[in-house]
């Protein structure tokens, strides 16, 4: 990996990318800094990014008066870009299509149980995904919690389980540091009632620390 590939972002670089060649190809004459707000990233950064694609020619640059710039794709910058589009929607379809298998099989296992009503507790397109389909399994989203709020289609997200209606189980569907949020949960529900998808990687083992050497014997090989 070269240097130019190391630029930070809070979003993925080849994402940021992508929305760059596209923010181009629609308006010649954009901005940076109605580019960086387009993009949500700061005006350092979409200038290093900017940069970055006329140095590998995805991108040219014009000088218009008055004492403006015009940028336009290259060849090679509708090539990349084209390239770029098909990965983006080859791992949404990939993530949709996993995130829906292992969203029905913790939805069967609320059916086997005889739970029939749950919560959501992250905002997220896992959310998204086990809402679309917990009305095919019978089982009914009470509603969402997130710490950070927020909305998911026609429900609003509060950001306390303890705001919810009653359920039978809660869904962890956050995809930021799941493990941490589950042992939130845990601390506060207990684990037994948390659905956790195979896809988050979510551990239900207590975790040892230095306070807690006896998990540790348990747990060492």
């Amino acid at each position: 990996m070269d240097a130019e590939e190391k630029l930070p972002g809070g979003k993925d670089g080849s994402e940021i990318v992508l929305a760059v060649l596209t923010s181009v190809e629609q308006n010649h004459l954009i901005t940076q800094r109605s580019l960086a707000s387009e993009l949500g990233i700061a005006l350092g950064l979409t200038n290093a990014y900017l940069k970055r694609c006329i140095r590998k020619g995805l991108i040219k640059i014009k000088s218009v008066p008055p004492r403006r710039y015009a940028y336009y794709l290259t060849a090679d910058g509708f090539i990349e870009k084209s390239r770029l589009t098909g990965e983006y929607l080859q791992a949404s379809f990939s993530f949709f299509r996993v995130a829906r298998k292992q969203c029905e099989t913790a939805l069967d296992d609320c059916k086997q149980r005889g739970w029939t009503r749950i919560a959501l507790y992250g905002l997220s397109e896992l959310a998204e995904v086990a809402q679309l389909c917990s009305s095919e399994y019978g089982i009914e989203v009470v509603g969402i919690a997130d710490p950070h709020g927020g909305s998911l289609g026609n429900l609003r997200a509060v950001t306390s389980l303890d705001q919810l209606p009653p359920r039978d189980a809660v869904m962890l569907t956050v995809l930021k540091n799941p493990q941490a949020a589950y042992d939130r949960l845990a601390a506060e529900i207990g684990g037994d009632r948390i659905l956790t998808p195979r896809m988050l990687r979510v551990s239900r083992f207590p975790r040892a620390t230095a306070e807690d050497p006896e998990h540790a014997e348990q747990r060492r090989p």
